[in-house]
């Protein structure tokens, strides 16, 4: 079960994410140890997520609309927040000194970008109920297969910071910059989809 959770966390990986281009900024930019105290961020979060997913807190968030819009709304704007100190960044000013330095910051740096989309909770809760419903299987199962599934994000995550890592050695300071500041535009341009999303619904 364990390597059907692997498979599965593989498998939505393919949807590039915030995530993913945060970790493979900071790799390119910071190196791989940076990059993968940030995984350990991600990785965290993530086991949290699928833990309260299988202790039906995705039901309790369902329920209510207000706290979905609300937490949609959170996402949103730290997204943008990160995109725009990023794009900022180009040109030598830090819209958030205080989380600018050390590998320690970009532990909470990943940890706040990760907790921004709470609603992985709803997904993970869907997915489960579907495995007990179509499959039925065993919590022990459940277990097993989140295990899988997270498993899969540290896989990842680990490759892409291998990749941004090797950029550091061919690539020039200024395409490191210029690296920064499309990452940047790529959060904010996420932030102002989560941002419409919210509006249609």
């Amino acid at each position: 079960m364990i390597w059907k959770g692997f498979r599965f966390g593989m498998f939505l990986q393919i949807a590039v994410g915030p995530i993913c281009l945060f970790i493979f900024q900071t790799a390119a930019t910071s190196g791989f140890v940076a990059a993968e105290v940030g995984i350990l961020g991600v990785v965290i979060v993530d086991c949290l997520f699928i833990l309260a997913a299988m202790f039906g807190i995705g039901a309790i968030l369902n329920k209510y609309k207000k706290a979905k819009q609300m937490i949609h709304y959170f996402g949103a704007v730290v997204l943008i927040v990160f995109g725009l100190s990023n794009i900022v960044g180009f040109f030598d000013v830090s819209l958030m000194p205080s989380l600018e330095q050390g590998t320690g910051s970009v532990f909470w740096k990943t940890v706040v970008l990760t907790v921004s989309n709470p609603l992985t909770i709803l997904f993970w809760a869907g997915v489960f109920s579907t495995k007990i419903v179509e499959e039925n299987i065993t919590q022990q199962d459940l277990y097993s297969f989140g295990l899988g599934a997270v498993l899969s994000t540290l896989f990842f995550l680990t490759m892409i910071s291998i990749l941004g890592s090797f950029l550091t050695i061919f690539l020039a300071p200024f395409i490191l910059k210029v690296l920064n500041l499309i990452v940047g535009l790529v959060l904010v341009g996420f932030g102002i989809k989560t941002l419409m999303k919210v509006k249609s619904a």
